[in-house]
């Protein structure tokens, strides 16, 4: 079967590899669509970062193998002991592999186990046709979400749990920085939640359209004073909350400098540099950064109950692609800025 490998940086072949067999506690799946992930990026041209070099404490893999951890599949071979799944049912994969006896583990928050791996990083994954994923990792998708929107739920899954974290209510203003796949899914989950005051700030005129094509409101950073607006917005209050989702530094001053007292900065960006970060904003009002990562189960099935009541949307913003085109219309094509998100079909199911 073809299969996008990873070897190292800038170096991603389609490979033809085995055809993977389901052991026990297990199911085969035929992946319907796999997503390029901005940590597949920072793999592709500066790694290996969380690809292991030497076999991983909980999966034993190490590179050379097969990337792509955001991908949906229908259920093709079920392992010994397996139950309450079948062939045909179809799914989103939850990625994490888990160690469930470290303290994060043991509280229930094992998006952030000790030793956490991901299938597609830390084990062969998802940019195949096939793929092998233990039962504690699938989510059933209701008949009237598309396997499109299956491959979304993981990034989705990853907005939705940091707008959780922000503590917001209808009636609040939040503020999101950066349009892009994150950014946009964090549009969606506050939406989905009950907000109506959403306002998306990103300084790129591609990605404001595209969101506003949604039908978000957004502020260019470049035409406006973003601090100004915020406070006459709310009436000197600040934002309820404020989320990062660019991950540069003056969007994190800007955004620090917009939130309400004693409320959130949630930071969901990964940060390639160092930041200077003022924080005389954050001890004068009181207000707090926190970090989001990954999610959890109970983000998954909020993502797909949400897709599911039609609150997602992907017209304008992502493109689909035959799996042998990975490098130059996946990798290449978003770090260009040409494409926004790029789903992988290798089984040409599109």
């Amino acid at each position: 079967m073809k299969a996008a490998v990873y070897y190292g940086p800038n170096k991603v072949e389609i490979d033809d590899v085995a055809e993977p067999d389901p052991r026990p506690g297990t199911v085969k799946l035929k992946v319907g669509f796999n997503g390029i992930c901005g940590t597949d990026l920072h793999e592709y041209y500066a790694g290996p970062i969380f690809i292991p070099t030497q076999p991983h404490p909980l999966t034993g893999a190490e590179l050379p193998l097969t990337i792509g951890h955001e991908f949906s599949g229908t259920i093709t071979a079920v392992g010994d002991g397996v139950t309450g799944w079948a062939e045909g049912d179809r799914v989103a994969v939850e990625p994490i592999y888990k160690c469930d006896h470290c303290g994060p583990c043991r509280a229930g928050n094992y998006n952030v186990c000790q030793q956490i791996g991901f299938h597609g990083l830390m084990s062969d994954g998802g940019m195949a046709e096939y793929t092998v994923v233990p039962t504690s990792m699938l989510h059933k998708l209701p008949g009237n979400v598309s396997l499109e929107l299956g491959a979304l739920v993981e990034p989705m899954s990853v907005a939705y749990h940091a707008a959780t974290l922000g503590d917001v209510h209808p009636g609040d203003t939040a503020m999101v920085f950066g349009a892009g796949p994150i950014g946009i899914g964090l549009w969606f989950a506050l939406r989905g939640k009950g907000l109506d005051d959403v306002l998306v700030v990103e300084p790129s005129p591609t990605r404001r359209a595209a969101i506003e094509a949604l039908g978000a409101k957004t502020l260019d950073p470049a035409a406006l004073d973003v601090p100004g607006f915020i406070a006459e917005h709310t009436g000197g209050n600040g934002a309820d909350a404020v989320f990062d989702a660019a991950g540069l530094t003056p969007a994190v001053a800007t955004a620090l400098a917009c939130v309400g007292s004693r409320k959130p900065t949630i930071s969901v960006a990964i940060y390639e540099k160092s930041l200077e970060t003022p924080l005389l904003n954050l001890v004068m009002n009181e207000s707090r950064i926190q970090g989001s990562l990954c999610y959890t189960g109970a983000d998954f099935d909020a993502v797909i109950a949400l897709m599911a009541d039609g609150k997602y949307d992907t017209t304008g913003w992502v493109t689909r692609i035959p799996i042998d085109d990975v490098v130059d219309e996946g990798f290449e094509a978003l770090h260009a800025g040409t494409k926004m998100k790029v789903l992988v079909d290798p089984n040409g199911e599109s």
